[in-house]
């Protein structure tokens, strides 16, 4: 849904899940507008910007030469405020065909919070809808996601993306979603029944590495049965050994596993789908320009036969490929 159709629904006071919902059919909304949005990450620091790395030291390391990520970013580690970094990325992004970010953010006052504001005029001006993702942040409950919604509308923002939503109660989540207005609230779930008991809008799975493509198609049926937005999480794969220690891999394939899941989604007619992710470097889910570095960090090189520059950028060009052949598959189904 564009961000005009958005702002006229919240202004007439309606759910926008009621425009999805409206004329007897899901997904009416999407009849002019074919939606993708990505998850990124606006908590990068450096010491020259902001006085201390944050992020990019997480684990021990230390940057520049030392960052927690399997990759390395091909600008290097950079502040996420730094208004020339934030312009070349939303730049980037909306060159994809992507048209909405999903920012993470971790409540008031936090950092993410504090830098929401630069990020909306940064998105705006290259044409990108911005959507907050709620994160975990502590003591969070669903009492003050209704009140972060009311926030957070102020900014603008209509789409909120629910990380972890099975860990409050159902019913809890079905008496906020029936009360607020104007927004889309999306369940972070593989369980369409659980997104319907809490009274959401839609869901989505972000996890790229305990789910895959396959799974995108029975998960759409579902939703849609129960009336539901089904926004499938695509992702190039998944890598967290340097950041976390955790030891589970999701191998990009050079390019297969995130084609992969792009035609999973696609097969399942997804209403949307979100990119998992522009920046998530901890998880090596990344698709933000990464290049071969000392000390073993891994470039994008091999992906779709590719190598030096082209390679680097070879994430962003796929995603451009996706996104339009994702436009034209709705398309034809609406033909």
């Amino acid at each position: 849904m564009s961000v005009v159709v958005l702002v006229v629904a919240a202004c007439l006071g309606v759910t926008a899940a009621a425009w999805a919902h409206a004329d007897g059919g899901l997904g009416s909304a999407q009849s002019t507008v074919v939606e993708t949005a990505i998850f990124y990450y606006p908590w990068f620091g450096t010491e020259a910007r902001d006085g201390a790395y944050t992020h990019w030291q997480q684990g021990g390391h230390v940057p520049p030469a030392q960052i927690a990520s399997g990759y390395y970013p091909a600008r290097g580690p950079y502040s996420s405020a730094d208004s020339l970094v934030l312009a070349a990325q939303m730049r980037e992004i909306a060159a994809t065909g992507v048209s909405t970010v999903i920012v993470s953010w971790w409540g008031r006052g936090s950092l993410e919070d504090q830098r929401l504001p630069q990020v909306l005029t940064a998105a705006q001006l290259h044409g990108l809808a911005v959507a907050a993702h709620v994160e975990p942040y502590g003591g969070r409950s669903v009492e003050s996601v209704g009140d972060d919604i009311g926030y957070l509308r102020t900014l603008g923002i209509v789409d909120f993306y629910v990380w972890a939503s099975v860990w409050l109660p159902d019913g809890d989540w079905a008496r906020l979603n029936a009360a607020v207005t104007g927004v889309r609230v999306f369940a972070n779930t593989n369980l369409a029944g659980r997104a319907a008991a809490g009274g959401f809008d839609g869901l989505y799975t972000y996890d790229v590495l305990l789910y895959h493509g396959s799974i995108f198609p029975r998960l759409c049926d579902q939703a849609r049965r129960l009336r539901l937005l089904c926004a499938p999480s695509v992702g190039p794969g998944y890598d967290a050994r340097r950041a976390t220690g955790d030891t589970r891999l999701r191998p990009r394939r050079n390019g297969a596993t995130y084609d992969a899941m792009w035609r999973g989604a696609i097969r399942a007619g997804a209403d949307l789908v979100t990119v998992t992710s522009y920046n998530e470097w901890h998880e090596g889910t990344q698709i933000e320009p990464a290049r071969s570095a000392e000390r073993g960090y891994e470039g994008y090189d091999g992906a779709w036969g590719l190598r030096g520059a082209a390679a680097e950028r070879s994430y962003l060009d796929r995603t451009a490929h996706w996104t339009a052949r994702f436009a034209r598959s709705r398309s034809s189904k609406r033909g």
